[in-house]
Parts: structure tokens; C-alpha cells; sequence
């Protein structure tokens, strides 16, 4: 990562994690050499920038030679489509947009998601977030719908927008804002299903102008307490063993969703990103462990004694509080009576049906474990597999490619059952991680 010199200029972000303790070279260094090498064959940093951002590729293997040909520098297109006058710098606390665009508030935090859910007040006294709008939209994706209400991609008047809410600003979700350890149940209760998705349904207005409809049939909420399943390569796995699921198949919710994707067949995946700062782990859990689950948690950030982001651990017994805390607590050999193994049922790409609440939520576990901003699908070609491209959120990490063992079929676009056709593309294939020469 490049290292900024200014560090008064900097801003600080809970988020920005950086667990990476490996020697690998830092993207930045493979670029800094490349530019440098290439500059004085090519005639100049533009050029060099221009073959580099022209030659690099993802790929599981390979590379390039360093043959010197000339290379055009590039030049800036003049834009014809969008032209406007750009904004001045503004310290206003306003959206401010260019003369002739207006910006209009769509779906807010609070909104409601049903007709009998109270308007929101915005004054901390709000609760029932399993029906309302939850906090700090991240991640959008749009899914059509035609009139009749049916799945139809190029609808552009009526759709559903699938949404991540993947963090929380606590000050304003309680009068007096967010008490210190232990938690009241009452505000634990608002801020975990704050987190996760909404899916939401969106009309285009006669004037042009889109709202959300409240009373939809479609509107839904996905929270960190949302039954899910455990798909793909881990699923049955005696690390995803907890006291919830002694089979090691299922797990409550997703959190801190970040980035998104849109699969070829029409559901949403979503990424999380930042979820091991959600869970607590005590002092001496290195020794009450005593196995090698203690290098992996030290690889994600969650040393032995370390503290959680919201403390909900700490609001009682009850086992929606208490599987925030993955300290071994049990006797079992496994895992089954206690929740030391809960977070590793999170860290992955999640697939949603948008249109369908009653589809089955997967976690694909085939796309790998770590920090996910979302997930981007390659060109579909029939009869050869998909390609599935992730990053890595946090500092210093990799950049991954999935490769499916099923090739695609264009008649899976619209099959009926979406979240099946992801088992048959998700849950088998080859995971790569980019090496950058």
C-alpha cells in the first residue's frame, strides 16, 4: 500500500485492518518498479503508466515480457455525454450537485419496510430494525421487475434495489447515544439488526421521479439474526461446529456488508468485509484452546483478550448475546456447546434472492474466506466455466479469482430457481489468488 507522507492529512478508519504479517511485496512496490523500468524505454511516466495499465491482468499464473515497443501516450476524451460544470469544494453538511441535477433522498436509515411499522422519528426512540431501513448504505444493486411483478432485467421503471448496511453510527440510534459495557438489551437489541440488507421495491413516479413503496410484498430485511445456510466446500466442516449448529451447516446472519454483485441468473451477492472486529475473545483462550485455531485467529485480527466493536457479549446470557463471544467456554472437543467456532461461519461471498423471501440465504464458501468487497463476474461464454473476481478489503492482502467446475448454460439466465443454479456455479470450482510480476 502506498504510505502517505501527510499523516495529519490522514483519516482514520476503524475498517482499514491490517493483519497481514507476511513478507509478500506490496502492490505498490510491483507497480513502483515496473513504472520505473519502463519510463526510460517508453519516453516518460504517462506512457509507462499506459503499457502498465494495459498489460496487467488477473490471472491465476504468468506473465509478461519486457520487450520495449512503443506505446501511444495516452490522451483524455473530451466528454460529450455528461458535461456539466463541475461543483466548487463545499464544508456544507449537503449532497450539492451541478447546476440542472437535483439529488433527492430515496431510502433512509429508519425507513420503513412495512405499512404497519411506525414512521421513523429520528430521535433514538425508534426500534424494530428487523422493519426498517438499516444504518450506513454501503453496497446497491438493482433488480428489475416487470408490471406484473415478475423478474424482468430491463425494467427501468419498477425494481428492486438490494442494499448493504454495513456498519452503524451509534450516536444516533439512542437518545443519549451508545452506554458503555454491559450493554442494555434494549440498545443491543436495535444495533444488530441495523447491520445486513434490505431489499426494497422502487416505482418510477409520472413526474420521472423514483420512491420506495412501502407496503411491497417484496420488502425484506437480511440481519445478523437471519437463519442462513453453509454452501459450498466448507459446509459440514468441523470448524463451522457451534452450539447453534452442531452439524456444522447453518449459522445466523450476515454482517458488515460491504461491496456487492449481481449473478448471471438474478440474485445479489453480497460480501463481508470487516467481521471479526464484531467478536470478543478473552484472555487465556490460547491456552484453553491449545490447538492451531490460534494462528488463524491471530491471522484475522482476533489476538487472545481481544475486545469487540460493540460489546454485545456483554448484554446477558441469552444466546443471541452470547455468540459474540468466541472464547472456548465448553468442555466438548468439538465445539457443539459453546460458540468458539461462530466466527468462522462469517467471512464470505453471501447469495441472496431478491425476488423469493423464501429461497434459501447460502453462504458460499467455495469463494474463499476473507475480507470480501464484492464480487465482479467475468464474460459469459457457453460451454466454457465462470470467473468470479474478489478483492480483499483489508491492508496488504490479495486479490482472488473463483473458476466454476460447471460451464455455463445461457438458459440458467432465467431459470426459476435461482438459488439452485447458484449451487450448481458457487459451491464447485478452483479458487485462485493473483501474483502481480
Amino acid at each position: 500500500m502506498n504510505k502517505p507522507t501527510d499523516l495529519s492529512r490522514v483519516v482514520l478508519d476503524d475498517d482499514d485492518i491490517g493483519s497481514n504479517n507476511s513478507q509478500n511485496d506490496h502492490f505498490s512496490a510491483v507497480l513502483d518498479a515496473r513504472l520505473s523500468r519502463r519510463s526510460l524505454l517508453r519516453g516518460g511516466v504517462a506512457s509507462a503508466a499506459g503499457a502498465l495499465l494495459g498489460s496487467l491482468g488477473l490471472s491465476a499464473c504468468g506473465g509478461s515480457d519486457d520487450t520495449a515497443t512503443a506505446a501511444p501516450v495516452p490522451t483524455t476524451p473530451t466528454e460529450k455525454l455528461l458535461a456539466f460544470q463541475a461543483v466548487p469544494k463545499s464544508l456544507a453538511d449537503a449532497v450539492v450537485v451541478p447546476a440542472g441535477y437535483t439529488a433527492t433522498v430515496l431510502y433512509a436509515l429508519g425507513d420503513p419496510l412495512t405499512a404497519s411499522t411506525p414512521a421513523y422519528k429520528n430521535d433514538g426512540t425508534d426500534t424494530d430494525f428487523d422493519n426498517r431501513a438499516g444504518d450506513h448504505h454501503d453496497g446497491i444493486e438493482y433488480f428489475g421487475l416487470s408490471a406484473a411483478g415478475a423478474p424482468d432485467p430491463g425494467s427501468s421503471s419498477r425494481g428492486l434495489l438490494a442494499m448493504n448496511h454495513e456498519a452503524l453510527t451509534q450516536h444516533f440510534l439512542h437518545p443519549t447515544g451508545a452506554s458503555a459495557n454491559p450493554r442494555p438489551a434494549a440498545q443491543s437489541d436495535k444495533e444488530i439488526p441495523a447491520h445486513g440488507v434490505s431489499v426494497v421495491e422502487v416505482r418510477k413516479g409520472a413526474n420521472g421521479a423514483f420512491s420506495y413503496v412501502k407496503e411491497s410484498a417484496f420488502n425484506r430485511r437480511v440481519t445478523p439474526m437471519t437463519p442462513i445456510q453453509m454452501s459450498g466446500v466448507a459446509r459440514g466442516n468441523g470448524l463451522l461446529v457451534t452450539k447453534y449448529s452442531t452439524a456444522g451447516t447453518d449459522t445466523r446472519g450476515t454482517i458488515n456488508n460491504c461491496g456487492t454483485g449481481s449473478t448471471p441468473w438474478g440474485t445479489l451477492a453480497t460480501g463481508e468485509e470487516n467481521w471479526a472486529g464484531y467478536f470478543k475473545r478473552g484472555a487465556g483462550d490460547n491456552a484453553a484452546r491449545g490447538d492451531r485455531s490460534v494462528v488463524a485467529l491471530n491471522r484475522y485480527g482476533r489476538a487472545e483478550n481481544s475486545s469487540s466493536r460493540h460489546g454485545w457479549e456483554t448484554t446477558g446470557t441469552d444466546d443471541k448475546y452470547a455468540r459474540w463471544d468466541i472464547s472456548k467456554s465448553g468442555t466438548s472437543t468439538n465445539g457443539s456447546d459453546d460458540y468458539r467456532n461462530e466466527i468462522n461461519t462469517f467471512g464470505y461471498i453471501v447469495e441472496i434472492d431478491p425476488y423469493d423471501k423464501n429461497a434459501p440465504v447460502k453462504k458460499r464458501t467455495s469463494l474463499g474466506r476473507f475480507s470480501h468487497e464484492s464480487a465482479a463476474f467475468g464474460k459469459l461464454v457457453a460451454g466454457k466455466p465462470l470467473a468470479v473476481y474478489m478483492g480483499d478489503d483489508s491492508q496488504g492482502e490479495y486479490m482472488y479469482k473463483f473458476v466454476s467446475n460447471a460451464v455455463w448454460n445461457a438458459a440458467d439466465a432465467g431459470a426459476p430457481n435461482r438459488i439452485a443454479t447458484g449451487d450448481k456455479y458457487l459451491d464447485q470450482g478452483k479458487l485462485y489468488v493473483a501474483k502481480f510480476n
